[in-house]
């Protein structure tokens, strides 16, 4: 699904965070290839609703304070507990890797935090990126927080795509390898959605709340570090995350 008023609205955004300037019509309509009118339109409304505003007379838009107070507003109701932050930055120095804290979005894992390698060649993460819940260890970690009716009906939605040679392509080989890592302790992601990168994820159900612990990198240094590796995981939650976490 994408509704385009929203997404030119979000681009629009990503256009000034990676921009860190403000921009004329002008210049968003040129860059964007959307017609002069609309562009005209969409401006228009942000700036009437106080969201951009023209830092000096007709020198372009720049996103205004407004975003950040109500971002503020929104975390301060539901922050995300700092403990996670210090698991990540813990798991980041003691496994040499990137390090994320992800939930659940539709089909996707959304990553909500991220600390990356300090490694030249690393695994790249932010936070908001997303990646397909079935074919991720972080994803079938998430999926197997939920009940097997809403994992069904997680699963009945997904696009099985062929990203890499090892890809899983069926809702019973993703239910198959749900139920092994389960057994296991541990989910371990194989170059399944990018080749060559591969990763160990441990579930975290809370009150309220669920998420998945994630340690990724190249599956040279990765691959043969699987079991320790999610031993780290599993260290570092019992030091940093017990209190947050329900008795069983």
């Amino acid at each position: 699904m994408n509704v385009k008023q929203i997404a030119n609205v979000l681009e629009l955004v990503e256009f000034f965070a990676e921009q860190r300037r403000p921009a004329t019509l002008a210049e968003i309509s040129k860059h964007f290839g959307w017609p002069r009118s609309s562009t005209f339109n969409l401006l228009g409304t942000l700036a009437s609703r106080g969201y951009l505003y023209e830092p000096r007379a007709r020198g372009g838009y720049y996103p205004s304070p407004k975003w950040m107070s109500l971002l503020q507003q929104i975390e301060q109701a539901e922050p995300i507990p700092e403990p996670f932050r210090k698991v990540l930055r813990a798991l980041a120095e003691r496994t040499g890797e990137t390090a994320v804290l992800a939930g659940t979005s539709g089909t996707h894992a959304v990553f909500v935090d991220a600390i990356e390698s300090s490694n030249a060649i690393r695994y790249t993460a932010s936070p908001g990126k997303l990646v397909p819940l079935h074919v991720t260890a972080t994803g079938r970690a998430l999926l197997s927080l939920l009940t097997p009716a809403d994992r069904a009906k997680v699963l009945r939605c997904a696009t099985f795509e062929r990203y890499t040679p090892s890809t899983l392509m069926s809702v019973a080989a993703v239910e198959q390898e749900i139920a092994r890592s389960v057994q296991r302790g541990w989910f371990e992601g194989n170059a399944e959605f990018t080749a060559d990168l591969g990763g160990v994820s441990i579930p975290l159900k809370l009150p309220h709340r669920h998420f998945a612990l994630l340690v990724a990198g190249p599956m040279f240094r990765v691959k043969p570090r699987g079991s320790e590796l999610a031993q780290i995981i599993m260290d570092e939650i019992r030091i940093h995350l017990a209190e947050l976490q329900p008795p069983p």
